[in-house]
């Protein structure tokens, strides 16, 4: 049975949500890649392990992480029954419904029907009553969106999430579904979108503005850009990298001649800063009190620690924010 450091709490940051009660630590765990069937259950249990050990008490999944879809809420359903039952108050558990999970017209998207269904199938595979954040993983073109969000508010009614939270949603519709969960009392906290240097879609599309406006958290994923923000290729392609051995995410096209020297350029001012480049992407995004928390995936807990270090300097000078921006093209 695992036990955790005395110390865990001494050096993470924790960040509220908006102006919501919530806080998170400024570094959170991701389940997106790495915990799937594919992975060692020995390496997973290590990365939880070092991740909570240093503070990090945030774990984010969705339905469909894996592979296979359903795979990561199992194997942490395993690794909370056999080593966190002791901790689950210390813990924020989320997980989303909204991506292709099963067959069938129920599946998918932003039904009442789907996402109370796969609220309790990811319960059930998680072995937990409740998770602390239930998301809609993506905008419904098609449902109307008081639907999704009565689906919300039942979940966060019925004891089975604390917190409702959006994903992938932009400005306008992110004030459109907090004005309709306000009026239903229910408690928004948070979005989860990409952000990073690399990709700045929530600074062009409203959501980041919008979130500041209206008190919500945001929470970043991708912030490593699938791995491009890192020294890993500024040598060529590794054998054991994304691209050679998961083409479903980061394909090889995307190292354009362009890209490769905004990569190196910015692996230069990273090391002006005493940082790698994959801590100062981390840094970017939390620079500013708008971003909750930065995502981060892992396939070994030394890549936990390295992205720690990001949080020894996340303060940028007017001068170097520019020349991102500027090595960016932006």
């Amino acid at each position: 049975m695992y036990t955790a450091s005395e110390n865990r709490y001494e050096t993470m940051p924790y960040f509220r949500c908006g102006r919501s009660g919530l806080k998170l630590p400024a570094v959170s765990l991701g389940f997106w890649h790495n915990f799937g069937d594919t992975g060692s259950f020995k390496n997973m249990e290590q990365i939880c392990f070092t991740a909570f050990d240093h503070g990090i008490t945030h774990f984010d999944l969705a339905n469909n992480y894996g592979p296979e879809p359903g795979s990561a809420e199992l194997n942490l359903g395993r690794i909370l029954r056999e080593n966190f039952r002791p901790y689950r108050d210390e813990l924020t558990i989320t997980t989303k419904a909204g991506y292709l999970m099963w067959d069938g017209p129920y599946g998918e998207w932003g039904s009442r029907k789907h996402m109370l269904a796969s609220l309790d199938q990811s319960l059930k595979r998680l072995g937990l009553e409740y998770v602390d954040i239930f998301y809609h993983h993506r905008m419904d073109p098609d449902t109307p969106l008081e639907e999704t969000m009565l689906a919300l508010e039942q979940a966060v009614r019925s004891g089975k999430a604390v917190y409702a939270g959006l994903s992938n949603y932009d400005g306008e519709h992110l004030a459109q579904a907090a004005a309709i969960l306000k009026e239903l009392h229910v408690p928004f906290v948070i979005n989860q979108n990409r952000y990073s240097i690399f990709d700045r879609t929530i600074e062009h599309n409203g959501l980041k503005e919008m979130s500041k406006k209206l008190g919500k958290g945001i929470i970043a994923f991708s912030p490593l850009a699938q791995g491009l923000l890192t020294d890993r290729y500024l040598h060529g392609i590794p054998a054991d990298s994304r691209i050679r051995t998961d083409t479903r995410f980061l394909k090889e096209t995307a190292l354009t001649a362009d890209r490769m020297r905004q990569i190196r350029e910015l692996n230069d001012l990273a090391a002006e800063r005493g940082q790698s480049l994959a801590q100062m992407a981390l840094a970017w995004i939390l620079r500013d009190s708008v971003v909750t928390s930065v995502l981060t995936g892992a396939s070994k807990p030394e890549q936990v620690l390295n992205n720690l270090q990001a949080l020894n300097n996340i303060v940028f000078t007017d001068e170097e924010l520019q020349k991102i921006d500027r090595i960016c093209g932006l």
